[in-house]
C-alpha cells in the first residue's frame, strides 16, 4: 500500500492570462495548446505512466465538470473521484478535499499534486523526481519540486535550498531542506539569484502523504482544516461527481498551499529537477515553448506573415495577416482578436477587467457553448430573433423544457432528430423541420449513431438562456 501514488489534479483555474483563446468557462487546461491533447489530458497521461500509480482524483470548477469528464473518457482514463468546487478557494482547501478522500482508507497514501495546466518535456526526468519525492514523503516530509532555473525569470517564485537530506533508501536525485521562499522577483534580483546559485523556481507541484498534509494543515491553518473537513463530511454524490457542501466550502478561507503550509512548516523539502517545465502563465511563455520557424515565429491556422520576427500568431477562424511587426502576440477567435506586444502580457488583465466592468461576456465564454449533450453557437441575432447552430451527440438528449417568452423553429442539417412536443413524438431527418410554439413542453434527442446538426431560429420578446424551465434532465442540472 505504501508504494501507491495518487495523482491529485488541480483544474480549478480560469486561465484568463491566455485570453481570448482561454475563457472562464473554457480555460487553458481544457485546450490543446502545445500538443494534440489538451493540457489536462497531457497531465493525466503523464501521471498515468508512473510506476505504482493509482486512478487520479480531480478537483475542478463545477462549471467544467462535463468537459473534464468528456476529456477523461477520450483518453480512457477513469478518475477515482471528481470533486466539484462551487467556487475557487485556492489550492490549500482543494488539496484538503483529496487528502480527506484518501485518508478514509489509507492515511499513508502518497499524493502527487499536479496543476492541470503545466507543460513537462522530459518525462523520464519527471518520473525520477517523483520517485525521489515519494521516498521523502514516506519519511513524513512535504516535498515541492524545484525547477533548476536557466534564465532570470521574473514570473516565477523562487526557493532557496538549504542543506541536503539523506534517506534510508538510496535515490537518484538529492533533496534539500527548504531554507526560504521568495515571491516573484524583479530582474535584478532574479539575476542575483542565478549568480549566487542554490535557488530553484517554485513549480507548484507537490508530494506528501494524506496524513502529513492534514496534520500540517490542522497545525498551521485550523480554520481551513475545519471548513474543508465539514465540506467533505457533508459531501453529496451527483451523478459521477462529488460535491462538497457548498456553504461549508464557501466559508473556507481562500489560501494557497504555499502560504498556508509550505512557507511555515518545518517539514518542507525541495527536490531540484530539470525536466523542461513551464506553467504556461502567459502568451510570452507559450511562445517560448512552441515550435518556431527561422524567424522565431510561431504560426497556427490561416496566416500570412511578412517582415515579422519573434512573434506568436494564431488564427482560429479567419485569415490573419501580420506585416512588419516584431515581438507581438496576435490571436484571433470567432468573437475577439488580441494584438499585443510580447512585453505587455502581464497587462492583459486590464482588458479582462474592462470586459467584466462593461457587462460583456467575451472573457467568460466562446461563441460555441459546450453542454453535456453537445454544443450550440450563435450565428445571428437581432430584434426579437436569434439563430443558432446546435450539435447533439449520438444517444444524448436535451432537458424536457419549456419557454415563457420564445418559440423555436428547428431545421435538421444532418442526422436524425427525435422531437417530443407535449405528448406527441416525431422523427425528423435531413432537410426536415418542425416548430415549437411558445409555452409548449418539448425535448430534443439524437437517437442515431452520428452527430445531429440542426439550425434553430428563436423568435419572441425575450431570448435569454435563463428563459428555460426544466422539468426533467439527464445530467442532474437544476430543474
Amino acid at each position: 500500500m505504501h508504494s501507491n501514488i495518487h495523482p491529485i489534479i488541480l483544474s480549478g483555474g480560469s486561465g484568463t492570462r491566455l485570453w481570448p483563446l482561454s475563457r472562464a468557462n473554457y480555460p487553458k487546461q481544457l485546450l490543446p495548446l502545445v500538443s494534440k491533447e489538451t493540457m489536462l489530458q497531457a497531465t493525466l497521461i503523464r501521471a498515468n505512466t508512473l510506476l505504482s500509480v493509482q486512478a487520479p482524483i480531480i478537483v475542478c470548477n463545477s462549471e467544467h465538470r462535463f468537459l473534464i469528464q468528456e476529456q477523461c473518457e477520450a483518453i480512457n482514463i477513469k478518475p477515482e473521484a471528481i470533486y466539484l468546487e462551487s467556487a475557487g478557494r485556492n489550492t490549500a482547501p482543494a488539496i484538503a478535499l483529496a487528502a480527506f478522500h484518501l485518508a478514509q482508507t489509507d492515511e499513508d497514501a502518497i499524493m502527487l499534486v499536479l496543476p492541470a495546466d503545466h507543460v513537462i518535456d522530459d518525462e523520464v526526468a519527471f518520473s525520477q523526481a517523483v520517485k525521489t519525492a515519494a521516498i521523502a514523503a514516506r519519511e513524513d516530509y512535504l516535498v515541492t519540486f524545484g525547477v533548476m532555473p536557466d534564465a532570470p525569470e521574473t514570473g516565477y517564485g523562487y526557493i532557496k535550498m538549504g542543506k541536503a537530506i539523506t534517506f534510508a533508501k538510496a535515490t537518484s536525485l538529492a533533496a534539500y531542506q527548504v531554507q526560504s521562499f521568495y515571491e516573484k522577483p524583479n530582474l535584478e534580483t532574479a539575476q542575483a539569484y542565478l549568480q549566487e546559485g542554490g535557488y530553484t523556481w517554485n513549480s507548484g507541484m507537490f508530494v506528501f502523504t494524506a496524513k502529513c498534509y492534514l496534520e500540517e494543515l490542522q497545525r498551521h491553518k485550523p480554520n481551513i482544516f475545519a471548513a474543508a473537513q465539514e465540506a467533505w463530511l457533508k459531501r453529496i454524490v451527483d451523478l459521477s461527481f462529488i460535491r462538497p457542501d457548498k456553504d461549508a466550502f464557501m466559508a473556507c478561507p481562500s489560501d494557497s498551499i504555499d502560504y498556508a503550509i509550505m512557507q511555515v512548516t518545518d517539514r518542507a523539502v525541495v527536490v531540484p529537477a530539470q525536466f523542461g517545465w513551464s506553467d504556461v502563465g502567459s502568451w510570452d511563455s507559450l511562445w517560448q515553448i512552441s515550435p518556431k520557424d527561422t524567424n522565431d515565429n510561431f504560426t497556427s491556422g490561416d496566416t500570412f506573415v511578412m517582415d515579422t520576427k519573434r512573434s506568436y500568431i494564431r488564427a482560429e477562424n479567419r485569415l490573419v495577416s501580420v506585416i512588419g511587426l516584431d515581438d507581438v502576440i496576435v490571436v484571433e477567435t470567432a468573437d475577439a482578436v488580441l494584438v499585443m506586444h510580447k512585453s505587455k502580457t502581464q497587462e492583459l488583465k486590464t482588458a479582462i477587467q474592462h470586459l467584466g466592468s462593461n457587462g460583456r461576456k467575451e472573457h467568460l465564454e466562446h461563441l460555441r457553448i459546450h453542454r453535456p449533450w453537445g454544443w450550440y453557437e450563435g450565428i445571428d441575432k437581432g430584434e426579437r430573433f436569434q439563430v443558432k447552430r446546435i450539435m447533439v451527440k449520438p444517444g444524448e438528449k436535451l432537458s424536457l423544457q419549456m419557454h415563457h417568452h420564445r418559440a423555436e423553429h428547428w431545421v435538421v442539417v444532418s442526422g436524425t432528430a427525435k422531437v417530443i412536443v407535449e405528448d406527441k413524438e416525431m422523427l425528423f431527418t435531413e432537410n426536415q423541420s418542425t416548430y415549437i410554439p411558445l409555452g409548449k413542453l418539448h425535448r430534443l434527442e439524437n437517437p442515431g449513431k452520428i452527430p445531429l446538426h440542426l439550425i434553430e431560429v428563436q423568435s419572441g420578446a425575450y431570448l435569454g438562456e435563463d428563459d428555460i424551465v426544466r422539468f426533467e434532465d439527464s445530467y442532474g442540472r437544476t430543474l
